[in-house]
């Protein structure tokens, strides 16, 4: 037995998913089509198709996802049993607004997420959850250009300020923006789409399009922070980034200030969440780079009054960089500028395992932002065996926690972070965003269901329920 840390009185040990990821019941009681339903099935190394609309002959995996909607009962029973203190999760934004501009809410969504909350209350279980995590409505995408467009400032903070009326005695923790920092690969289609609603054609500026996206998003949230308080002032209300540090290949000069300008151009979200200014190598950027930004004088106020009150984040894996020869300006370009790390194993699907990376973010964040944090996403998607008779021995899962967890319990007890709780990602076997694959699985309890969406979507526990709920219910001291 491994021991580890007991984390301080009041952690929230839990798990993470996404309503898009996991709900299914994609077109029932009045929800509108979002940006994850028309994306179709990839699988490692296949990216996913966007199409003009749900369109026949197309699997669309989202549509049925794990049937969480019609199944949640049975879930929370077994996230129970497995002690979770907490549950993030997402509100599927076109369950409350269909078409997302619409001035009433649909009674149903507003409903569903009513009876799902007073569930996992009723089993002492916490409800944690994001506004926009990855599903977008559609029609803000055809109708508007996405966060391209100033109005979805408004829409955004209508959807936020209904859900925080409506839920304020039941949630206390929110975030805004799920992974707000993923378009940062802006040369990329799908992180511009799933974080932002944007399309774009070959003559745009996706670079500008990206910033200028951002900056809309981060004036929503900071209105909705605000809207949030005002509603009940117990509210925590935090941003969402996606954690990945970048080391410099090197000691070499050169490798260190390209590492140094990847990591501000990876975070400055962060820097406007949790400091409320944009950072001042950003605005020198933008003029360098003949950016013509729409940022006012009242965005700049709105930002600083709207601060969050907490930093969650996701971490996976570390990247590594190094500098050009000859080039002053360090315009790191995400991913093109990433290089092998020889010292860390990978995934199947090639992300880096770096558990020592995690607590080292840790402490990056505490020194730079001076608030809790909570991490809301870590995990270990792998292709599972069941057995004969229904098991499914995950020692590789259980050892990457094992890992994770000490680092984590390593960055509170030994260096004095803050943490609020951790939820590892895709507790129940869900839908992967970047794939669309049910093979490749994150949880601790098993579904069985494959990438078409055939099978009983029966649950059953793998190895690493047991060893999730002996590690919960030691407070992290038996890993």
């Amino acid at each position: 037995m491994t021991k580890g840390y007991k984390m301080p009185k009041g952690f929230l040990w839990g798990g993470a998913v996404a309503a898009h990821q996991l709900e299914g019941g994609w077109d029932v009681d009045g929800k509108g089509v979002s940006i994850a339903d028309v994306m179709t099935a990839g699988r490692n190394g296949v990216p996913r198709k966007v199409t003009d609309g749900v369109k026949e002959g197309e699997v669309y995996p989202n549509h049925w996802g794990n049937d969480f909607y019609h199944r949640y009962p049975e879930d929370d029973k077994l996230f129970a049993e497995m002690g979770f203190k907490c549950f993030r999760t997402s509100i599927a934004w076109t369950r409350i607004f269909p078409n997302g501009d619409e001035t009433a809410p649909n009674e149903a969504g507003l409903k569903f997420y009513d009876d799902l909350f007073d569930d996992l209350l009723s089993h002492g279980i916490q409800p944690v959850v994001t506004l926009s995590h990855f599903e977008i409505p559609y029609h803000l995408v055809k109708a508007y250009g996405g966060f391209s467009n100033r109005k979805m400032i408004d829409f955004f903070v209508r959807f936020a300020t209904v859900v925080f009326d409506r839920y304020k005695d039941k949630v206390k923790y929110w975030m805004t923006f799920n992974e707000i920092n993923n378009q940062t690969a802006w040369s990329d289609p799908h992180p511009l789409l799933q974080n932002s609603g944007l399309q774009l054609g070959a003559d745009d500026n996706w670079e500008q399009a990206m910033y200028q996206a951002a900056h809309y998003e981060l004036v929503a949230s900071a209105l909705a922070v605000q809207a949030g308080h005002a509603i009940n002032p117990d509210f925590q209300i935090g941003c969402m980034v996606a954690m990945c540090p970048i080391y410099p290949l090197t000691a070499k000069p050169a490798d260190v200030m390209m590492a140094e300008r990847a990591m501000q151009k990876r975070y400055w979200f962060g820097d406007v969440h949790c400091l409320g200014e944009y950072p001042k190598w950003l605005p020198k950027y933008f003029e360098r780079k003949g950016f013509d930004m729409d940022i006012t004088a009242a965005d700049l106020e709105t930002l600083k009054a709207g601060t969050v009150d907490y930093v969650g984040f996701s971490y996976y894996m570390s990247f590594v960089t190094k500098g050009r020869d000859g080039d002053q300006e360090y315009d790191f370009k995400e991913p093109d500028d990433f290089v092998e790390n020889p010292y860390v194993e990978k995934s199947d699907w090639g992300w880096q395992i770096d558990p020592t990376g995690l607590r080292y973010a840790m402490n990056w964040m505490q020194d730079r932002w001076h608030l809790p944090q909570f991490i809301v996403e870590n995990g270990f998607g792998a292709y599972d065996k069941k057995e004969a008779d229904g098991s499914v021995h995950d020692d590789y899962r259980i050892s990457y926690f094992r890992d994770h967890i000490l680092a984590m319990e390593e960055a509170v007890a030994l260096d004095g972070v803050d943490l609020i709780g951790y939820t590892p990602w895709g507790c129940i076997d869900l839908v992967s965003a970047s794939t669309g694959e049910m093979a490749k699985r994150y949880g601790f309890i098993y579904v069985d269901a494959d990438d078409n969406g055939h099978g009983s979507f029966d649950r059953s526990k793998k190895d690493s329920f047991d060893w999730f709920q002996q590690v919960i219910a030691s407070d992290g001291e038996d890993l």
